[in-house]
């Protein structure tokens, strides 16, 4: 969304281009702490047959895993060295001794090469056994055990370990026994009670979280939010309390933000951003008891006089534990010499969620909320989604009214020909 080019960022160019001749790298890095730990996260990706199954917005589990790997790999910080292991990707036969020993590491944990990363994910093909336990110790030994880095494997999986005795959540516990800084986040595709109680287990040994997949968009915004995490482990929720119009709304800034939502309440919040920026959030709201079939979560940036700028919705049905959803706004710069340089623009959030609970449910207190907010410095051109309030479509729709319109000019001229013709 940023137009303007200015000279002062040409002048800025050369002056550091005199500086880093001037002054070497090593030199700089002297002021940067030494031995600062590196964060690690280790993908786990189930490939075993199951992952065959088409129930995720109908598409198989594999094809959702692969799109959602695409847009985590895209948003990867790049403090973060992130690695990939799969598990039942190579062995189809039925011998439990060579299928129970099938996991290995797809992508080394380091500095991410974002497309060879995607290049050997898009080879996976669903094969075989689900061994979730040997997979788990694989992924401790390629984050290593060295130093105070902040370790995380990401699991996810569709279905519960196939390869006893060796418990899972005995590994897990194994694991968190060593003290390496090592949490186990997982997720469960389309899963069922028994994979559902394993994969919280597995978590809660380490400390980690338990999500249940419906969608392709929820796994994709899961998995980036977690390693988000893991470049910043040390953030805490700070209790908020949003209001019931953006006018009362708290003021925030950047952070991770906890709340507690009524059924089917709005709640609103108030973010100050600046020109130049782009303000991103998300929200994950949790059913934290048992909800209704249907249930949907939006997130919604307006003005403060209303009119909405850009939105992010999800919804499902079936059992869940969190439904996320998320957005980005950027906000056009402007020249130096402008008064508003310096004036944000206050940006109301609204968190909506659309749950019910049968009459026996206690709804109070609220659903666990958690907000998630960030300014970063908004892109250079207007082709991000957000671009004229209009979303991921915007760019379709300017390319269907410039087709009507030549289309119409054609229509036209052709007319006119046969007119003369026939006169």
């Amino acid at each position: 969304m940023i137009i303007s080019r200015r000279s002062a960022a040409a002048v800025c160019g050369l002056v550091a281009t005199l500086a880093v001749g001037l002054f070497p790298p090593a030199a700089a890095a002297a002021d940067e702490p030494a031995g600062k730990p590196v964060p690690k996260v280790d993908l786990v990706l189930d490939v075993s047959g199951s992952m065959r199954t088409r129930d995720i917005d109908g598409k198989s589990r594999m094809t959702a895993a692969k799109q959602a790997f695409n847009d985590v790999l895209d948003a990867v910080p790049e403090e973060v060295e992130l690695g990939i292991r799969t598990l039942g990707a190579d062995y189809p036969g039925k011998d439990t001794k060579v299928g129970c020993k099938d996991t290995k590491q797809l992508y080394p944990v380091g500095p991410l090469d974002r497309t060879e990363a995607k290049t050997a994910v898009a080879t996976l093909v669903p094969t075989g056994w689900t061994p979730i336990g040997p997979a788990l110790l694989g992924a401790a030994e390629d984050l290593g055990e060295d130093g105070d880095a902040t370790r995380r494997i990401v699991l996810i999986t569709d279905g519960e370990d196939t390869c006893a005795p060796l418990d899972p959540c005995e590994v897990a516990r194994e694991i968190a026994a060593k003290g390496i800084h090592l949490t186990i986040d997982t997720l469960g595709l389309v899963p069922d009670e028994k994979t559902r109680q394993q994969l919280t287990c597995i978590a809660e040994a380490t400390g980690g979280t338990f999500t249940a997949i419906q969608h392709t968009e929820e796994l994709s915004r899961r998995v980036t939010q977690l390693v988000d995490r893991t470049a910043d482990p040390v953030v805490n929720p700070v209790a908020t309390e949003g209001a019931a119009s953006c006018a009362n709304a708290p003021q925030i800034k950047p952070g991770l933000y906890s709340d507690r939502e009524k059924f089917s309440e709005h709640r609103w919040y108030r973010v100050d951003v600046l020109p130049g920026q782009e303000l991103r959030a998300s929200v994950s709201v949790g059913a934290d008891r048992a909800v209704d079939k249907d249930y949907g979560v939006l997130l919604r940036a307006v003005t403060v006089h209303g009119r909405e700028l850009v939105r992010g919705a999800e919804s499902g049905d079936g059992r869940t534990d969190v439904i996320s959803s998320g957005l980005r706004y950027p906000k056009a710069d402007v020249d130096d010499d402008d008064e508003e340089k310096d004036t944000p623009e206050t940006v109301c959030l609204q968190i909506s969620n659309s749950f019910s609970a049968p009459d026996s449910v206690q709804t109070t207190p609220g659903l666990p909320v958690e907000l998630t907010v960030d300014l970063v410095d908004a892109p250079d051109t207007a082709s991000d989604v957000a671009a004229f309030g209009l979303g991921r479509g915007w760019w379709l729709l300017g390319t269907m009214v410039l087709t009507g319109l030549i289309a119409g000019l054609l229509w036209g001229w052709i007319s006119r020909l046969r007119l003369v013709w026939s006169n």
